[in-house]
């Protein structure tokens, strides 16, 4: 077995301080951030900003042109350091989240969605690179699973504050976005004077590669983006406009997926190093396109929840493309393909929440069943990935 060396520039390291534990850290800073945004933003937009499923469906729009710039990642390389990179992402997130709720205005809504979405989409960036080039291919699954349930125990603590902010304390959004926000600055500051840098074992491209090997991960990657925008922005708005959750019901909501997920992310890393990517992305795609022909008859709010918390479980199995790219790939690739893949997910991303507001106002199940013919096209596309056996 190949062992994955990382050279640790501070020789009086403690134990903790590691690279899985950086990330660990930083995917909580993250988690706890999003998370409280996510969760209040239907209801915040909804009950303050008066939107209709044509605005959040811009905002969304705006949202993803980040994520849609994140090649240009590579070009901040050339004078940070990843994990430098990194802590001011999530420094970045953290600020746009504080002050989301100080701005109650369509346009005041937007402009801090971008500057959260700036901060979310590079930490994402380089967390990918990042932890492809410090997992090695053998570990890479199962870790990538531990971190995937750090993160949803992270979401629950955030659903948490939330739903007693809200039921017991009734407390109000901006306060709320105010104090998570500010939880998630605080934190990231700790990190970066705490932990020492850690070296790559490959010095990576600082230039964009585009390789025609990588063309199968490339569209998979590019038809994950369309579905994930479905879920992310069309899926939740469904609780709120046609079954009136309330922001408590929507919390409890995602508590429920992440306690799911805290327990079983782990064992579907394993699971992916067990029975490969092929059959792990085969077997995803084929629950999504279930899941989206549900969304688009259901008239059950339970059962809407129902495939809510399904649908979210599927996002476990996302790992398998990752380890898929990472077994293809160059080790000195991985950094500039971690922005070039990003990109390339949120080609659609850009587009498709936006377009689809509108097809949302003439009949919403058009936008879900779009969604199953995307996962039909991923289940056929995942046919063909093969890997090399490891050593």
């Amino acid at each position: 077995m190949q062992t994955h060396k990382i050279e640790i520039i501070n020789k009086n390291e403690k134990l903790w301080q590691t690279p899985f534990a950086f990330l660990a850290i930083a995917s909580i800073i993250m988690s706890i951030t999003f998370a409280a945004w996510v969760a209040m933003l239907n209801n915040f937009a909804i009950e303050q900003v008066f939107f209709t499923g044509a605005e959040i469906g811009i905002l969304q729009s705006l949202r993803e042109i980040p994520g849609f710039l994140a090649f240009t990642a590579v070009f901040v390389l050339l004078v940070l350091i990843e994990q430098t990179f990194a802590l001011i992402s999530l420094c970045i997130l953290s600020i746009g989240v504080a002050i989301t709720g100080l701005f109650p205005s369509v346009y005041g809504l937007y402009a801090t969605t971008v500057l959260m979405s700036i901060g979310y989409h590079y930490y994402e960036t380089v967390n990918t690179s990042l932890s492809l080039q410090w997992f090695n291919k053998h570990e890479a699954p199962e870790k990538l699973g531990k971190l995937m349930s750090i993160k949803s125990a992270s979401h629950l603590i955030c659903y948490g504050i939330i739903w007693f902010g809200f039921s017991i304390f009734s407390t109000d959004y901006q306060f709320m976005y105010l104090l998570v926000g500010a939880i998630g600055v605080i934190l990231t500051f700790w990190l970066a004077l705490t932990m020492p840098k850690f070296k790559m074992e490959h010095v990576q491209h600082k230039k964009l590669i585009l390789r025609k090997r990588y063309s199968l991960y490339y569209f998979l990657t590019f038809l994950s983006g369309a579905r994930r925008q479905i879920f992310m922005v069309f899926a939740g708005f469904l609780m709120v406009e046609k079954f009136g959750y309330s922001v408590q019901n929507i919390t409890l909501l995602f508590m429920i997926n992440h306690i799911i997920n805290f327990f079983l992310a782990p064992k579907i890393g394993k699971w992916i190093s067990k029975v490969g990517e092929r059959r792990a992305l085969s077997v995803e795609y084929i629950g999504l396109a279930v899941v989206f022909t549900g969304y688009a008859l259901v008239e059950s709010a339970d059962l809407a929840a129902i495939l809510y918390v399904v649908d979210h479980l599927f996002f476990a199995m996302a790992i398998a493309l990752k380890t898929y790219f990472q077994k293809i790939a160059d080790p000195k690739d991985i950094a500039s393909s971690a922005g070039v893949s990003f990109t390339i997910n949120h080609i659609a991303a850009v587009v498709i929440p936006a377009s689809f507001g509108l097809i949302w106002l003439y009949d919403k199940s058009y936008v879900f069943y779009a969604g199953t013919g995307f996962a039909l096209m991923s289940l056929i596309a995942s046919q063909f990935v093969k890997t090399p056996k490891l050593v």
